[in-house]
């Protein structure tokens, strides 16, 4: 990997090659079992003790965003009611405050952090060539977890990032690249313009997107039959007993269009935590059962919400779907037959990995993914992932979930048993 020069994150290698078994790799990289509700404020007054940040606001102090350069500039959480109001991203509070890091992944947390794709397979990026797919032989590249990136502009509301990597896959494929990144924070005319539905009076929103580059270069072009990588957007949210994730699909038989929902990553979900009804998805967010969903292209209506009915908060996240294209890496840990056959959008729930372990989190993450990027040298691919939280009246929140979800907050909170 290459390095940038900028403040990093102060943090000590501890054990670095050290090698855990399922269990012991969870516990080693989080041992926070606590789901943490604090304001946001409290979270970047934490932060700022840990770590350089930066704040996006709007003028009236209402919607901000906090992001950090040193963790690849990602956001790690936002508000829209100002230092007092919610903090809706998960952090690892546990993790940062240690400043060390661990051998696998450092699950710092973060609403939209940037991940390259695929996890597993013979291109994968995840694991040395030749390694077994197992937990033991899996490492994050550097770049996505513990290099800095560069901070190359800031305004009141956007914030600017580079970094230069060198990855080699599991083929042996060396992949030199350039990731530019921006985070914009939203007016809140803008947003609801992007939701695309008229304004509500009784809501307050915070939005912000990542608008995300990847070019190729090297001198050589990136090609199916050696490996290509996509741009992988992650968002990692607090979970609770009455959050659902919901995801609307197209519909059409399993013939033409594949599986109405992939549910298998971690073996079967269990039907109280998964349910397909009238062409919507909906899954369980409790960060109490570690499982992983995914849509295909052809099912993708390039949009994901969920709502906590505890807290009254609904999230919409929206990104770019490009029309036609159904080349999308496949991150199964595996030897792959159909290495570009994967998911456009996957949601995950945290939990246990094995009965007694502690979970990663607890969280649950809503996740996008571009195309796999066929480049020619100095050719980009652009992904844009969009995160929106909405707080407020229920009644304005339903039209809301209505419009872009396809379904009511009673049907939300309906469709799946309660804890």
């Amino acid at each position: 990997m290459k390095s940038n020069d900028q403040s990093a994150f102060p943090i000590r290698p501890a054990g670095l090659r050290t090698r855990c078994a399922l269990a012991a790799l969870s516990a080693c990289v989080l041992a926070q079992a606590e789901v943490w509700s604090a304001t946001f404020g409290e979270d970047t007054a934490f932060l700022k003790a840990h770590t350089g940040l930066i704040v996006l606001s709007d003028k009236e102090g209402k919607a901000q965003v906090a992001l950090a350069p040193a963790m690849q500039g990602r956001v790690l959480t936002s508000t829209a009611r100002g230092n007092t109001g919610p903090s809706f991203g998960w952090i690892n509070r546990e993790l940062i405050a240690s400043h060390q890091l661990q051998p696998h992944i450092n699950v710092f947390g973060g609403e939209d952090r940037l991940w390259l794709g695929p996890e597993g397979g013979q291109f994968s990026i995840f694991f040395a060539p030749g390694a077994p797919f197992d937990l033991e032989h899996w490492f994050t590249p550097a770049a996505l977890d513990t290099e800095p990136f560069v901070l190359t502009r800031q305004t009141a509301t956007e914030a600017q990032f580079r970094y230069a990597m060198t990855l080699t896959n599991y083929s042996g494929t060396r992949l030199d690249a350039v990731v530019n990144r921006t985070v914009q924070l939203l007016s809140t005319r803008e947003a609801w313009s992007k939701l695309g539905i008229i304004p509500g009076h009784r809501v307050d929103l915070v939005a912000f997107e990542s608008i995300n580059r990847i070019k190729n270069s090297g001198s050589l072009p990136w090609k199916k039959d050696s490996g290509l990588l996509s741009i992988w957007i992650l968002g990692m949210f607090t979970p609770s007993p009455q959050t659902t994730i919901v995801i609307p699909i197209k519909a059409g038989s399993t013939d033409q269009m594949g599986l109405p929902v992939t549910s298998d990553y971690f073996g079967s979900v269990p039907p109280d935590r998964l349910v397909l009804k009238n062409n919507v998805v909906f899954f369980k967010g409790d960060g109490k059962y570690r499982s992983k969903i995914g849509i295909n292209p052809l099912r993708c209506k390039a949009v994901l919400g969920s709502y906590d009915a505890a807290n009254k908060v609904l999230t919409i996240v929206q990104f770019t779907f490009p029309s036609g294209q159904t080349n999308y890496v496949n991150s199964k840990w595996e030897i792959q037959a159909r290495p570009y056959a994967g998911d456009v959008a996957n949601s995950y729930n945290d939990g246990p990995p094995s009965p007694g372990a502690k979970p990663l989190g607890p969280f649950y993450e809503m996740e996008s993914s571009s195309p796999a990027a066929q480049l020619a040298p100095d050719q980009s691919l652009e992904h844009i992932h969009r995160t929106t939280h909405l707080t407020g009246s229920e009644e304005e929140l339903d039209r809301v979930a209505r419009a872009l979800l396809g379904v009511s907050l009673a049907e939300i909170v309906d469709a799946l048993p309660r804890s």
